[in-house]
């Protein structure tokens, strides 16, 4: 098969197309052809070798890509599903294992990472919506905060934080969120309750419109302790990319690892039926085709984008 890799780490002009063997489903385990693989700054880190550690010496290629629309090819042996060769599916991902990541003409997963294709939405689309949104699920898990509480969400414009402002408002939570000006009324319509300027000192607006303090922060846009100021005693603040503090107060830090929910088929069924249900909006930026994956990281690195850039694979 053809896939998008790279054998050495860089920038985007190591990405090429590169032939490896067809993978083949085990026990548990699909087969998809795929269709659309959206790009995500996770891909930009592998492709960079900001996280080469999690390969465990393994040498490449290395194949990017978390997050992937296309139809089922085949299914492992001895693999209870409902699911049959032909029908059109999302899954989500794991890179750092051998087989590698979606970037590719075919990808094999545990059938508990795969979860059916949504009505009346094309593959690009649909193909940008379980890692972000389980990234924000997963963080909102960990705060735990019950209903009526207050969250602030950084990074609100991004496709994390949208889906984050879009799913605490569904768990009944009021919803602070920042954005630039040219921003402000997409976060609005995504939900958001309040919308501020967005900056190195976004805690003292949050803290203005929440004075006791709000209850926990999903931090898209990685503050990290500037965003602190805005938290309660004894509140949490969700990160992804592994800050651990320090902090005061008794607030929490909750490091969100989504390949460690990339097996929850619950989580992911539910999010697929949010978005059916017109909860969580899709938003795609731009396709393009496979074999322009260097250029879609370079456009990503660049910013400004709202909605996340997709790689057709039927054009490779």
């Amino acid at each position: 098969m053809r896939a998008i890799g790279l054998t050495e780490f860089g920038g985007p002009e190591v990405l090429r197309v590169i032939e490896l063997p067809d993978p083949v489903p085990g026990r548990g385990e699909v087969r998809i052809r795929i269709h659309a693989a959206s790009v995500n700054p996770t891909d930009t880190m592998l492709r960079s070798g900001t996280t080469r550690g999690r390969f465990n010496g393994r040498p490449g290629p290395y194949v990017p890509g978390m997050d992937a629309a296309g139809v089922v090819d085949a299914i492992g042996p001895d693999t209870s599903t409902p699911l049959q060769q032909g029908d059109a599916v999302i899954a989500i991902v794991r890179p750092y294992e051998p087989r590698g990541g979606a970037y590719a003409e075919f990808v094999v997963v545990p059938v508990e990472s795969v979860v059916p294709m949504l009505s009346d939405v094309d593959f690009p689309a649909a193909s940008t919506l379980l890692m972000n949104a389980l990234t924000a699920r997963v963080g909102l898990d960990l705060l735990d905060v019950p209903a009526g509480g207050t969250v602030a969400v950084t990074g609100a414009a991004g496709a994390f934080g949208g889906y984050a402002v879009q799913l605490a408002k569904s768990q009944g939570l009021r919803v602070l969120a920042d954005a630039s000006p040219s921003d402000a009324q997409l976060v609005a319509d995504l939900g958001a309750d309040e919308v501020v300027p967005r900056g190195d000192d976004v805690a003292d607006r949050f803290h203005a419109l929440a004075p006791d303090g709000v209850d926990g922060v999903l931090d898209g846009a990685m503050l990290h302790e500037l965003v602190l100021p805005a938290i309660r005693d004894g509140g949490g603040i969700a990160v992804i990319r592994g800050w651990e503090g320090p902090v005061d107060r008794g607030i929490r830090v909750h490091p969100v690892w989504v390949n460690e929910a990339a097996t929850d088929h619950a989580r992911l069924l539910r999010l697929r039926d949010q978005a059916e249900a017109g909860e969580l909006t899709l938003r795609v930026a731009d396709v393009l085709p496979a074999d322009q994956a260097a250029s879609a990281h370079r456009r990503l690195a660049k910013g400004g984008l709202r909605g996340r850039l997709v790689l057709d694979f039927t054009t490779l």
